[in-house]
């Protein structure tokens, strides 16, 4: 039996490099808006090194951005070991990816400032002056994507085709990114 790569009529693989690496990464970013961001270090058994975090920025270098508080398990995680791991999700059926990186914590009250947004006083109850508020800072050194080629209604159609035909006719596209 051929694998469903094998069965592909189409290319269905291309990795990415540094500035097609960060528009990828942008559009994923964009699409998902949220990720799980791993430490893969839990400090105590209140933290298992994963959690749902927002995406704030993302700049031109690729860089992504978060708020965090300072007394949070992610920080303390951080602080041991700045190798983190970041998984989206955009939508049901492509937009995916997964990246490693590099975390730095960072107390510049001006990114705050610029990053802040209202419903953050939600974990922040003193508002954009809390004194707990840091932004983390990620950089990515390398990834992995899954998406769609032509974008949800033409994979949507290929796949009824494919189904009441018989043959692979996947419209993804998959591959390393590396920046």
């Amino acid at each position: 039996m051929d694998s469903i790569n094998k069965n592909q009529p189409e290319k269905n693989r291309e990795n990415l490099s540094n500035e097609a690496a960060i528009e990828k990464l942008r559009e994923l970013v964009d699409k998902a808006k949220t990720c799980f961001f791993d430490t893969g270090h839990p400090v105590s058994g209140q933290s298992n090194g994963v959690r749902p975090m927002s995406v704030q920025q993302i700049d031109e270098a690729g860089n992504l951005w978060f708020l965090s508080a300072s007394d949070s398990h992610k920080n303390q995680e951080i602080a041991i070991d700045h190798t983190v791991k970041l998984f989206f999700q955009g939508s049901a059926h492509a937009d995916f990816m997964y990246l490693t990186g590099k975390a730095e914590i960072i107390t510049d009250r001006n990114k705050i400032e610029e990053l802040w947004e209202p419903i953050m006083k939600t974990w922040f109850t003193e508002g954009k002056d809390d004194p707990r508020i840091t932004v983390i800072k990620v950089t990515p050194e390398e990834g992995y994507y899954w998406d769609t080629k032509h974008g949800k209604a033409i994979a949507f159609l290929k796949m009824m085709v494919g189904a009441a035909t018989g043959k692979t006719l996947d419209d993804s596209i998959e591959g390393r990114l590396t920046m």
